[in-house]
């Protein structure tokens, strides 16, 4: 006995038992990926057809038959959300500090340099703003000296309310290399100070040495030590209960 039944330009499987439910073979999207195409799209709806399938199979089907079910789902399903907010490669020289408008020492994403497909509510439908940031920094050139710097990353809200912006930071470095680390979105500082259910407007990059909040390189005698160099900045987007899937990535 056939399991599935095709009427004539039907296009998707059908339960004989209960035509009602059909199980559509689809790929999922999950922002920046996607399952291979043929996975079936189950609904937890779909439950209910395991019994009758169990019913028309011998004991080495109903293994096959439950594996499957449960890998499926797992796939369907195990797969965090996540998307790349920026990813800018520059070069970066004493001169674009001096003359970074309106502040100095910065490096502004935005405009095309940033996401244009962004969500504009980091709350919902899915929850990123109590989820994790991915960011990866690559030193490709750095001046001499093996001067610890680090980069500020603070996120420019549409929004904001007490400081009226939050930031995070790549780290300090002293070496070319790639650095790569896990922040919590809750962990920063003033990350409370965005609303994050209005979006938010741009990123500002900023030099700094390791003296704290107001080191900004170009404050520097020896300002040699940091400029020129290039980098390559990249700040990946995690789902809360996600985990960063490097995948986004070329």
């Amino acid at each position: 006995m056939a399991l599935y039944h095709y009427p004539q330009g039907y296009p998707y499987p059908v339960n004989p038992l209960c035509p009602s439910l059909v199980t559509k073979i689809v790929p999922r999207q999950s922002d920046n990926n996607f399952l291979p195409f043929g996975i079936p799209d189950i609904s937890f709806s779909h439950i209910r057809l395991l019994p009758w399938l169990l019913y028309q199979a011998n004991s080495t089907m109903k293994k096959i038959l439950i594996m499957s079910f449960v890998l499926m789902n797992s796939l369907a399903y195990s797969q965090s959300k996540q998307f790349v907010l920026f990813d800018v490669k520059f070069t970066y020289t004493k001169n674009d500090a001096d003359n970074s408008t309106p502040s100095k020492s910065h490096y502004y994403v935005t405009g095309d340099r940033i996401n244009a497909n962004r969500p504009t509510n980091w709350t919902s439908p899915v929850d990123y703003r109590n989820g994790t940031v991915h960011i990866r920094l690559e030193v490709l050139d750095k001046a001499p000296g093996d001067e610890p710097t680090t980069w500020t990353l603070c996120y420019i809200p549409n929004k904001g309310q007490g400081n009226g912006y939050g930031c995070t930071t790549t780290g300090l470095y002293t070496k070319t290399g790639v650095y790569e680390s896990d922040v919590p979105m809750t962990s920063f500082w003033e990350n409370e100070s965005i609303i994050w259910s209005d979006g938010i407007k741009q990123m500002d990059l900023v030099i700094k040495d390791n003296s704290g909040g107001q080191g900004h390189a170009h404050k520097r005698t020896d300002y040699e030590k940091f400029f020129p160099t290039t980098v390559r900045i990249t700040m990946v987007q995690v789902e809360a209960g996600g985990k960063y899937d490097p995948g986004s990535l070329k």
